[in-house]
């Protein structure tokens, strides 16, 4: 009988930068996440015909967030297939989480942002985007490395070609081009409804992105340091050349505006939802460039508490929102006797104050929201810090890959 050589399992050193990135990622969702429950703004943070400086960029700098999450969960991805695994386990895990990861979307998740298990409305948000296009990164990886770097600029690059395609267009798959690309209300039956924030093209080129440049956190620190600045200034460059033609990246251009700051936060007011290519240019632009500078040999004490956070990303995820709202009852009962409009969050108003049911003039300034945010992380902080441990310490238990 031929002996079969046992497979080798390629144990590596994890990359301090990308934890660092995704923990500065987490800080920065929290703080958005924080606005939308405590702030007293009642118009768009982007809404620059009323929005100050202060508040946009609050929200501008959160912009970071999704693209680094989706970009760094593909880059996970090669990582985890590149110690021993083959495409098939990789295929298999990547299917499943996708699938776990959707499922905590619908029901963790939702129920931390609303305090209750009505499921009239499901919101489809970051976590959708990331399950989904996990799911379909499963596919995708049994294609060349090369044609599916290709593909995944495609769809970051030309998505905004169809920017102009309506629903209605798609007559009685209007609800695809929802998942798609436009996002909006998918109606069910019974008055029941899917609301898609995230629609998963590009997100799924960004993730296919992530796993193809994968190979570049395997090189020789210098040289992964070299090309991810490289990376990020290109980016720039390219977002910076691409927005001052004002003719295609972005579904909005940008407009003089009262002053140079304001013509200069016009500039980068970059579309959302969907993500447009000169928003995922400059995200990721920044991203790299993160990356590169937090690449050392041993993370500084800052890095540190940003290593904890980005080593247990789903962990603080379900953790962070039902934080962020439990502080929001209990001071709200503190101040006005009464917290229902709490229990009823529809992330479809975006911010808590615009909840027809809050009580006028519901809401604080950013000095309250910047203290509420900085309050929830050091909440949560020991409780990512004892997980981390457990992850570490225990290896062998692969279901806690799952969070």
């Amino acid at each position: 009988m031929e002996n079969v050589k046992p497979k080798t399992v390629v144990h590596r050193s994890r990359i301090f930068s990308i934890d660092i990135v995704r923990g500065l990622a987490i800080i920065f969702m929290t703080l958005d996440h924080t606005r939308d429950f405590f702030t007293s703004a009642l118009y768009k943070p982007t809404d620059l015909s009323m929005a100050g400086p202060l508040i946009f960029l609050s929200r501008w700098i959160t912009n970071f967030c999704a693209p680094a999450f989706v970009f760094l969960a593909g880059v996970g991805a090669f990582l985890f297939g590149s110690r021993g695994r083959t495409k098939k386990e990789l295929s298999f895990f990547l299917f499943t989480r996708g699938l776990w990861i959707i499922f905590l979307e619908v029901t963790l998740v939702q129920w931390g942002w609303a305090f209750n298990f009505s499921y009239h409305s499901i919101v489809c948000q970051v976590m959708w985007a990331i399950g989904a296009s996990m799911v379909c990164l499963s596919v995708l990886i049994f294609l060349p490395r090369r044609l599916l770097m290709v593909l995944s600029i495609v769809m970051i690059a030309g998505h905004n070609l169809f920017d102009k395609v309506t629903v209605e267009s798609w007559s009685s798959l209007g609800w695809l081009w929802r998942v798609l690309h436009v996002p909006g209300r998918i109606n069910l039956i019974h008055e029941n409804h899917v609301f898609v924030l995230y629609p998963l093209i590009p997100w799924i080129g960004v993730m296919a992105l992530g796993y193809t440049i994968g190979p570049l956190f395997l090189k020789e620190r210098r040289e992964r340091v070299k090309q991810l600045l490289w990376l990020g200034l290109g980016c720039a460059a390219a977002s910076v050349l691409i927005r001052a033609f004002n003719v295609y990246g972005d579904p909005v251009p940008w407009s003089t505006g009262k002053d140079t700051l304001y013509t200069a936060l016009s500039f980068i007011n970059f579309a959302k939802y969907p993500p447009s290519l000169l928003f995922l240019l400059s995200t990721l632009g920044g991203m790299f460039l993160l990356l590169a500078l937090f690449d050392r040999e041993s993370p500084g004490p800052v890095s540190r508490v940003l290593l904890i956070f980005g080593r247990v990303p789903m962990f603080f995820y379900l953790l962070h929102v039902p934080a962020i709202h439990l502080v929001a009852v209990v001071i709200a009962y503190i101040k006005y006797g009464y917290a229902t409009w709490l229990f009823e969050y529809n992330v479809e108003f975006m911010d808590v104050a615009k909840m027809a049911d809050a009580p006028a003039g519901y809401g604080y300034g950013l000095a309250t929201v910047y203290l509420v945010w900085i309050s929830v992380l050091v909440i949560v902080f020991p409780l990512c810090r004892w997980y981390a441990i457990v992850k570490k310490s225990h290896p062998q238990y692969r279901l806690l890959s799952y969070f």
